[in-house]
C-alpha cells in the first residue's frame, strides 16, 4: 500500500515561490536543528530558520532550496511554507554560489537604504530644530 504523498507550496511574500505535488519528503532547518517530514506526520507548525529545504518527489530525487526564516505549516496532505526569500537550485554548490551573491546585493541594498534613513532623519530634526525656533 502506497502512502498518500505530501502537496508542498513555498510562499513569499508577494508571490508564489513554487508549488510540488506527489512530495515523498521534506527536511527543513529549525533553531532546533533540522528535522524530516513524511506523508504520514501528524499536523505540525514549526517556526524555519534561513537554510537548505531538501525535498523529494517520486521519481525526480531530492531538490533543493535555500530558504530565509520563515513558518512551515502540515496540515494533512498539504505543506506551506511562507519565507520572506528563497533560491532554488539542483546542485548545491551553485546554489551556495548563487546565496552568496543575493546576499551581498542585499547587503548594498541595506547599507543604501540605512543611508538613506539617516539623511530623511538628520532632515527631520533639522526642520524640527528650526520650526521649534521660528
Amino acid at each position: 500500500m502506497q502512502p498518500t504523498l505530501m502537496n508542498l507550496k513555498i510562499l513569499l511574500p508577494f508571490r508564489i515561490f513554487a508549488e510540488q505535488n506527489a512530495v515523498t519528503r521534506i527536511v527543513a532547518e529549525t533553531r532546533e536543528g533540522s528535522f524530516g517530514l513524511l506523508p504520514q506526520r501528524l499536523d505540525c507548525v514549526a517556526a524555519l530558520e534561513p537554510g537548505i529545504l531538501i525535498y523529494e518527489n517520486e521519481g525526480e530525487g531530492e531538490r533543493y532550496v535555500a530558504l530565509d526564516e520563515g513558518v512551515l505549516v502540515k496540515s494533512g496532505r498539504t505543506v506551506l511554507i511562507s519565507v520572506r526569500n528563497a533560491i532554488a537550485g539542483t546542485d548545491l554548490r551553485q546554489l551556495r554560489e548563487e546565496v552568496e551573491r543575493e546576499f551581498l546585493n542585499l547587503d548594498e541594498d541595506e547599507q543604501n537604504l540605512r543611508s538613506v534613513m539617516t539623511k530623511l532623519e538628520s532632515s527631520f530634526v533639522r526642520r524640527f530644530a528650526d520650526f521649534r525656533h521660528g
